[in-house]
């Protein structure tokens, strides 16, 4: 018996392989998370330098999601292979560098955990086929997109987009949903969100969201079909709010102090690309339409 069908007939084992997965994507992404909004400003620093006639600056170290190694932020000290085993390298090191004894943030083994969690039930829910591997890539996506837009209010074009034309392709084979509703649900989830940015910017003067929260729409739109927008939209709102006012309260910052939307469409997206049709149906029921 291969692997391959040994997963597919063991579904324990099939889960228990995605926790681990996730668990090593997680640390992969703590790294995106980190140098990938980097990467992006020194791309823009050279492309103003150019557009300006300004010199070159000279070239630096690598720096990319390869290199350099990862180091402690606070002596420098290199991350060795055994250092960076995902939660188990901070629990043995009990959360401190090796070196300098400084805390390393909890956001990493909680990112590392959470992917891991998060592979594990795509895996139980899906089973061994091609919708599990590819609700993978796009929960990994999301995440990362979230955390980077949480840290710098910023969603990547080179995380959306190609999880957006994935979306496309896959539905042509009609894996979720079919190449109609995948194609309406892209130009519904960009024009919406497009709408109420100009209208909220004709009546107010100020920008109420940015042009990712639109492609990131459209993206959760290709992947689902349009039938999974309304309820996207109507839980990314509801969340965003409630969550938006306990951070302003314990930041005890001003209401105008602009907060990321990309994580709650994020969210919300994949809540209606799992349960969907039983929330709806659900609402429906108790609302007496059905």
């Amino acid at each position: 018996m291969s692997l391959l069908d040994f997963l597919a007939s063991h579904v324990l084992a099939f889960v228990l392989c995605a926790l681990l997965l996730g668990l090593l994507i997680g640390s992969f992404l703590n790294v995106v998370i980190h140098r990938l909004p980097k990467m992006m400003q020194r791309d823009w620093q050279t492309q103003a330098r150019e557009i300006l006639e300004l010199p070159a600056e000279p070239a630096g170290q690598t720096f990319n999601l390869i290199l350099p190694n990862s180091q402690c932020p606070h002596c420098g000290h290199e991350i060795k292979p055994w250092e960076n085993i995902p939660v188990v390298s901070y629990l043995a090191l009990r959360g401190k560098c090796s070196n300098c004894k400084a805390p390393i943030s909890k956001r990493y083994p909680m990112v590392e955990l959470a992917c891991g969690l998060l592979s594990a039930y795509i895996a139980w829910h899906f089973g061994f086929n091609w919708q599990a591997g590819t609700m993978l890539l796009l929960t990994w996506g999301l995440l990362a997109m979230s955390l980077i837009d949480a840290d710098h209010q910023l969603l990547p074009d080179v995380l959306v987009l190609p999880l957006l034309w994935l979306g496309l392709i896959l539905s042509y084979f009609g894996l979720f949903t079919s190449l109609e509703n995948a194609l309406w649900g892209a130009i519904a989830g960009y024009l919406s969100l497009w709408s109420v940015y100009w209208l909220f910017k004709l009546v107010t003067g100020k920008e109420g969201m940015g042009y990712g929260d639109f492609k990131l729409l459209a993206m959760l739109g290709a992947w689902g079909g349009w039938q999974i927008l309304p309820l996207t939209i109507l839980l990314s709102s509801l969340v965003g709010a409630v969550f938006g006012v306990i951070m302003l309260r314990l930041r005890n910052a001003e209401t105008s102090t602009p907060i990321p939307f990309g994580p709650y469409l994020a969210i919300a997206g994949w809540i209606a690309l799992l349960w969907g049709d039983q929330i709806t149906g659900t609402y429906l029921q108790f609302a007496g339409f059905k």
